[in-house]
């Protein structure tokens, strides 16, 4: 019973997700993804310590 349960939800929810992504405007989460990540990137480098990328205390 858990089985036919388990997929008639996943068919629910893959129609539903369908008819959604057709019929309004979604947005593209992959470029929203990206953007976010070259913002993250760029805030990483505002705060990174000046040098070469290695630890001086290490040999």
């Amino acid at each position: 019973m858990g089985f036919l349960q388990s997929t008639f939800s996943l068919l629910i929810g893959t129609g539903c997700g369908i008819y959604i992504a057709q019929n309004y405007n979604v947005p593209n989460i992959k470029l929203f993804m990206k953007g976010l990540m070259g913002e993250a990137k760029k805030l990483e480098e505002s705060y990174k310590k000046p040098g070469d990328g290695k630890n001086k205390d290490s040999k």
